[in-house]
């Protein structure tokens, strides 16, 4: 009797998730930079908060919908945009259309491996997500690709300094998958016959191209290709952070901001909103938890754009912590790849489940009836948790 394809915990996603993957595939997934202290501390600060619960009072009937960007969500939870998502044939199409099935807003990255076009057809609610990368004629051309597909928001990703090197090292990547290349990966997918067989049944190979950065007229890079021109683009300036958001005239958020001061000039931008973010421990080691860098931010800028959080989410209480030290909403990344890796579509679902189940507890045992009401005064907030970056010389120490 095969094994009951649902699991109870982001946990249990993972460890599946790593049996069916080969290591490289996987090892793609957990990512992270240098000593790994970055994506720990994403995690383990949530585990640092304490819940401090009511005993009577709750309420029978709770509200976990709210809005981001003016699109409606039925949880407080993003799809976050994740490169090339080839763990699974269907990728990024099967990813949007677990969180249509829950009412939740699809991220995609430009980076991605399923062109926009199928991907909003997927989903109705879907944020492209960019980076600075190229020409800004072809920044343009991408944003209108999006826009008429149907995307309703931009994310622009710009907290990336290219960090490499990890101490339990960086998985093999191939450039492409040709027949020389599925020779030489041979003896690691062979040990992974279940993986092998979701391609195989659809007659198909993991793409490792980049469509939606395909040039009128011309063919889609590769991943490093995309990779490489990403690089060799100077970096933006806030003017241009200003000219994106002009040139793309909608709801716009800005992903990658850690510092008071960083949030206050993307307000000056004339950004909808902005997510707390460190790239899930992926770029400079030894950043903060985002969950602890929240607070500074959300006060400083709350009541002016809609602040998200993203990094180290793996419970639902964990997006409860989130709301009440001043997010509107949280974006996981790693938790609904684990649960695509595991179990396909049903996985995310299972994912999203998950989450929905541990959020709708955490405010049922704090005597709300709506997830805006979540507050800093749920929580036990040990001394010293919090950390502010980016603080003027005006403003008082914490």
């Amino acid at each position: 009797m095969s094994r009951n394809p649902w699991f109870e915990t982001v946990a249990e996603a993972q460890r599946r998730a790593e049996k069916r993957l080969p290591g490289m595939v996987y090892g793609a997934l957990v990512a992270g930079s240098e000593r790994g202290r970055t994506i720990d501390d994403n995690t383990d600060a949530f585990a640092e908060l304490g819940f401090a619960p009511r005993v009577v009072g709750h309420h029978a009937v709770r509200d976990l919908s709210t809005t981001v960007l003016g699109v409606e969500t039925s949880l407080p939870i993003l799809i976050s945009p994740t490169g090339v998502q080839a763990v699974d044939p269907d990728g990024e199409v099967a990813v949007a259309r677990a969180a249509a099935n829950r009412g939740v807003i699809m991220g995609l990255s430009s980076f991605a491996s399923r062109p926009v076009e199928e991907v909003c057809a997927a989903n109705p609610n879907v944020f492209y997500q960019m980076y600075w990368s190229g020409e800004r004629e072809a920044m343009v051309q991408r944003m209108d690709r999006a826009r008429s597909a149907g995307a309703k928001a931009l994310i622009v990703t710009l907290d990336w300094s290219f960090s490499n090197g990890r101490d339990w090292g960086s998985p093999a990547i191939p450039e492409r998958i040709d027949l020389k290349t599925m020779v030489r990966l041979a003896p690691a997918v062979l040990t992974r016959p279940g993986w092998l067989w979701r391609f195989a049944r659809t007659r198909s190979i993991p793409d490792l191209t980049a469509p939606n950065l395909r040039p009128p007229g011309g063919e889609a890079p590769t991943f490093f290709g995309a990779y490489g021109e990403w690089m060799n683009t100077p970096p933006p300036t806030w003017d241009d952070v200003k000219w994106l958001r002009e040139e793309w005239g909608g709801p716009f958020l800005l992903k990658g901001v850690t510092r008071v001061d960083d949030a206050k000039r993307a307000v000056d931008a004339g950004v909808t909103a902005l997510s707390v973010s460190n790239h899930g421990g992926n770029n400079l080691d030894t950043t903060p938890a985002t969950i602890r860098l929240l607070p500074s931010i959300a006060e400083a800028v709350g009541d002016q754009v809609e602040v998200l959080l993203d990094g180290g989410v793996r419970r639902g209480g964990d997006v409860a912590k989130a709301l009440a030290l001043g997010a509107r909403a949280v974006l996981i990344g790693r938790a609904y790849l684990w649960g695509l890796a595991a179990n396909r579509q049903a996985g995310v679902e299972n994912v999203l489940d998950i989450l929905r189940g541990g959020l709708d507890s955490a405010v049922l045992g704090l005597g709300h009836s709506s997830v805006h009401q979540l507050c800093p005064d749920d929580l036990h907030i040990p001394p010293g948790f919090a950390v502010t970056l980016g603080r003027t010389a005006a403003e008082p120490a914490r």
